[in-house]
């Protein structure tokens, strides 16, 4: 899938996604276009876990993607699976469960199921590095053989040069937009919470979880996204 077609898709589901995070993710089409170009399956009616599903916006977007799967949704936030439920309300082969994805026993309790796709989109940055590569390795056990995890998320720059001018990057680019002033030093503040890794670090943790192949198939700034085949 190319960026044009998740504009597209923004522009079907307009009134159910954030335009704030539009305006935010200045390469939104190319980002998300690019994970859901790799969010791929062999099997018609596959069966997909999205790790960290917000509202719901990506999940629609797999949704879109894959219209027969059978879509496991997660998040610890009861907030955020109410408003994805309202999203998938009288969508049979969606299923919302409250889950806290670093928790080893929440993660226990997915071991059951094996998964054809594990998505994520920008919700693993926000925890640290020994507990990615936990949920790295978690990912791979759900996955049947074949199957692949897509995370389009967000990577650390080698150095303080690059951090600086991803910063500078994105800043020039999101005060063109219409954002006000007090929106924009808002996600400032919500950025310090991140825990961003370097695109090497999460490639070498992805590889030493047990996946075949792990690599990085968009970048532009700190906006990042990963594919790994089990």
């Amino acid at each position: 899938m190319n960026p044009s077609n998740a504009a597209r898709l923004w522009a079907a589901n307009a009134a159910y996604y954030d335009p704030e995070r539009r305006r935010l993710i200045p390469c939104f089409d190319a980002f998300y276009g690019a994970g859901l170009k790799f969010a791929e399956s062999e099997t018609h009616t596959a069966s997909i876990l999205e790790l960290g599903c917000g509202t719901g916006m990506f999940s629609a977007m797999l949704r879109q993607r894959h219209p027969a799967a059978l879509l496991t949704l997660i998040d610890s936030s009861p907030e955020m699976l109410q408003k994805a439920g309202r999203r998938f309300a009288g969508d049979a082969r969606v299923v919302l469960r409250q889950c806290d994805y670093s928790s080893d026993a929440d993660r226990q309790a997915l071991e059951g199921g094996q998964f054809d796709l594990v998505a994520s989109a920008l919700s693993i940055h926000h925890l640290e590095d020994e507990a990615k590569q936990s949920l790295f390795a978690a990912a791979y056990r759900w996955l049947r053989p074949g199957g692949r995890f897509v995370n389009v998320d967000q990577a650390r720059g080698s150095g303080a040069w690059f951090e600086r001018r991803f910063e500078e990057d994105w800043l020039e680019q999101v005060r063109a937009t219409d954002l006000s002033a007090a929106a924009i030093a808002a996600s400032q503040e919500r950025r310090k919470l991140d825990r961003n890794a370097t695109v090497e670090e999460q490639l070498g943790w992805l590889r030493a979880a047990g996946f075949r192949h792990a690599d990085l198939v968009f970048r532009d700034g700190f906006f990042a996204v990963f594919v790994a085949l089990a």
